[in-house]
């Protein structure tokens, strides 16, 4: 009877251990089908893959389609060069005509004849795919739309599909104290059904040091929205769950070298042209003895936590001309919130703002925060921006004006701290030098336009660096986008939203995950930089100056040119100085 009772304890542990290793799929979302029909050509392309699961380095400068078999692969290990303390982006490509469960990545560390680095300077993410518009200057809303490979997933395992490719990004962040020299290292993919495949990777650390993002000169302003988080993470607003959110998700934005917090003075300053509205931060309230009060606590906490991660060197509050130039305030007397249209130039623009502004202004000096802050406008008109700035010369003239600038407004001001002016609209290089002479910066924005070069979930990934080259080569201080995370009802399933050409809102997904755009912004903003330390070192920048000087005077908007090899060109001549 025991010999028994032992036999059938065994076969039950059997049984239970056979149960527990029955695999498990990976839990996330569900991309959206491929709404492109594919060709005769690719499915029979799939049909001479085999069995197996297949793998091969691909070009950080491209996007690959998921449907179809990769193309033009260079059969060679990936050679990466990069200073001290930058950051190095590979792409490996994955594919497989029966699909396979549970792939996984796995880098060693990285190895050189005097020194190595731990596998943990590098790091693996699965690229999901997301609707977009078709790559076209013609695109219309509700136009044909395409699948686009673009969020960075922070899965740690990954099931793909039959007939599927999909990208890994490939992410080494050189330690500063790194010996320079070449290291080895093997990215292993594995997985649970198709076995494993080794991909070997080579890293050239040149002795250049990059110092880090909180050292950059270059003045990167990316527009927070904060209402975006709450909602997309089911956060009450303005909680402290919704603070920490914040937090998380703009650490990155701290780290890519941001300078600027974006702030608000009361309701939505752009209308809700975003998914979300925009949540006031500082409460307006007008007592029964018509006296005003101001509430800044969330106004506070916001910049506080800003200046904690290291975005310290301006906050821009948006705006004393919003775009529909509507202000809310509780009313005491009426027991009401009550909107006003406070227009410039009109009485009623000048009897909400005087009292505002100096309360405001009194609120930063105890703070500490008046030299840092400026009225920040978005693309008015002259003859608003002439109302605005006569009151904020009259009622708080320590404080300083930003504004993305579509008309050439900063000519008539001396007080202009932040000027972005549209891609499209060169400023005088004169003026850009006389600026700086006075502490001010002078920078460059793309938004829905142009077409080429952008961010959009559609564009080549190699534009978005293609912006750090043009903002040096016109010696800009730096770039500004709308935004970076005013996210869509969905983004990782589908990136489009009203007018705007898809992804145009944002350049990182909920959840602290990443883009391919937010990467490669990042290696234009370090290329800058590292022009930058070279020139302040008095280096031989001959050869590489008439690079810029083709980006500076050819057209840059012109997608027909070859601007991808001129990146690449760019990037050579850089990393063999």
């Amino acid at each position: 009877m025991e010999l028994k009772n032992t036999m059938l304890a065994f076969l039950a542990l059997a049984f239970f251990g056979c149960q527990e290793q029955k695999y498990v799929p990976v839990t996330t979302f569900q991309e959206a089908e491929d709404p492109v029909a594919i060709s005769t050509e690719a499915e029979n392309l799939w049909n001479q893959t085999g069995k197996q699961l297949n793998g091969a380095w691909g070009s950080i400068d491209w996007r690959y389609s998921r449907s179809e078999v990769p193309q033009v692969l260079a059969d060679k290990p990936c050679a990466l060069v990069a200073w001290r303390g930058e950051k190095a982006s590979a792409q490996l490509l994955l594919w497989a005509a029966e699909g396979a469960n549970g792939v996984t990545c796995h880098i060693d560390d990285f190895k050189a004849d005097n020194a190595s680095l731990p596998s943990t300077i590098a790091q693996a993410r699965f690229v999901r795919y997301t609707l977009a518009d078709i790559n076209s200057p013609e695109f219309k809303k509700g136009g044909p739309s395409v699948l686009m490979p673009d969020m960075l997933d922070s899965l740690s395992r990954f099931d793909m599909a039959p007939r599927t490719t999909h990208p890994v990004w490939i992410t080494i962040q050189v330690p500063q104290d790194a010996v320079a020299g070449v290291y080895t290292s093997t990215v292993t993919v594995k997985s649970q059904d198709k076995g494993k495949i080794s991909f070997p990777i080579q890293l050239k650390v040149i002795d250049h040091l990059l110092p880090t993002p909180d050292q950059w000169s270059y003045h990167l302003d990316l527009w927070q929205h904060p209402s975006a988080v709450a909602r997309a993470e089911g956060l009450q607003m303005w909680s402290d769950e919704h603070f920490e959110a914040l937090r998380q998700t703009m650490i990155p934005l701290a780290k890519a070298g941001q300078k600027v917090i974006t702030a608000t003075l009361n309701k939505d300053p752009w209308n809700h042209q975003c998914y979300d509205a925009y949540e006031d931060m500082i409460k307006w309230t007008r007592h029964k003895d018509g006296s005003w009060s101001y509430d800044y606590q969330v106004f506070d906490r916001w910049v506080e936590m800003m200046l904690s991660i290291g975005i310290n060197r301006m906050i821009n509050c948006y705006s004393m001309v919003p775009w529909n130039c509507e202000l809310d305030y509780f009313d005491e007397a009426e027991n009401k919130k009550v909107t006003v249209v406070a227009t410039p130039g009109k009485p009623e623009f000048a009897q909400m703002w005087e009292p505002f502004l100096a309360d405001f202004k009194k609120h930063l000096d105890e703070k500490g925060w008046l030299d840092i802050t400026n009225i920040a406008m978005d693309e008015r008109s002259p003859e608003q921006m002439d109302a605005a700035v006569k009151v904020l010369e009259k009622c708080a003239p320590e404080m300083g004006f930003a504004i993305a600038d579509n008309h050439k407004s900063y000519k008539k001001y001396n007080r202009m701290r932040d000027v972005c002016v549209s891609q499209g609209q060169k400023v005088d290089h004169d003026d850009i030098v006389a600026r700086r002479a006075n502490g001010f910066n002078t920078t460059f924005y793309v938004c829905c336009g142009p077409f080429y070069p952008n961010t959009f979930t559609f564009s080549h990934p190699y534009e978005a660096e293609l912006l750090g080259w043009y903002g040096l080569a016109c010696d800009y201080d730096g770039m500004l986008r709308w935004a970076y995370n005013s996210w869509p009802e969905n983004p990782q399933y589908d990136s489009r939203f009203g007018n705007w050409s898809s992804g145009d809102t944002y350049l990182v997904y909920p959840y602290l995950r990443s883009s391919i755009r937010f990467e490669r912004l990042i290696d234009g903003i370090e290329a800058a930089e590292k022009v930058r330390i070279l020139r302040k070192e008095g280096a031989n920048l001959e050869e590489l100056d008439k690079v810029l000087e083709e980006i500076r005077t050819k057209d840059i908007n012109n997608s027909q040119l070859p601007w991808q090899e001129v990146v690449e060109k760019a990037n050579t001549l850089l990393n063999s100085l």
